[in-house]
């Protein structure tokens, strides 16, 4: 009996199971895809010594486990998984008995106080998917913060030209407008920023303009 059929027949002891790393808020709502990885499909016990029937399944949960949540796993109730993949629920249970069924190598995890499947393979993949949303994430946030500070050395220019040199003054207004919440620098908000950087030097005994040394 799979692993699967026991987190579905009989009690599970939650601080037996591995802790799976994703949760209700993960998401990767702007991925319409999923990486396929071709080699590995065509070279698996899987593909070889499955069904035709097992493995059309088992590819098919594999892509309705990525709109779950947490994304990536699977509900352990077989009935609901057969429901899934339009299968007699009976029929679903049999095809679970096989070596090689629809629920091969899903595998019962923790999520928080719940128990789910999760596939090591599809974890795999979605900590890269996620890992590259999250450099991609970084590289635009950089970027926007370039230009945002840009901008407030262009403006701070019209207002003292040495101290629109000076980079650690850019810095230290750009970080207090963002702990401000100021949505929009206007001449207002970059006066205070001036004002603000001028008695944070002050403080420190430095020339405002010339920062500390």
């Amino acid at each position: 009996m799979s692993m699967a059929q026991r987190s579905h027949l009989g009690p599970v002891d939650l601080g037996d199971l591995p802790h799976y790393p994703f949760g209700p808020d993960d998401r990767l709502d702007s991925h319409f895809f999923m990486v396929w990885e071709r080699r590995r499909w065509l070279n698996s016990d899987m593909r070889l010594k499955g069904t035709p029937e097992c493995k059309s399944h088992y590819f098919d949960l594999i892509n309705i486990a990525y709109d779950n949540s947490p994304i990536g796993t699977l509900p352990t109730d077989l009935r609901i998984l057969a429901k899934l993949v339009f299968v007699e629920p009976s029929h679903f249970e049999n095809l679970c008995r096989l070596d090689y069924g629809p629920l091969h190598r899903w595998t019962p995890c923790r999520c928080d106080d719940e128990v789910r499947l999760f596939h090591p393979q599809v974890l795999r993949s979605l900590t890269e998917a996620v890992s590259r949303k999250e450099d991609n994430r970084a590289k635009v946030d950089a970027a926007n913060s370039q230009k945002r500070r840009q901008r407030l050395r262009s403006m701070l220019a019209g207002y003292h030209a040495e101290l629109a040199k000076n980079d650690a003054g850019v810095l230290w207004m750009d970080d207090w407008l963002v702990k401000q919440g100021c949505a929009y620098r206007s001449s207002s908000w970059i006066e205070q920023a001036i004002q603000a950087w001028s008695a944070h030097m002050v403080d420190l005994g430095a020339h405002p303009a010339r920062g500390a040394r």
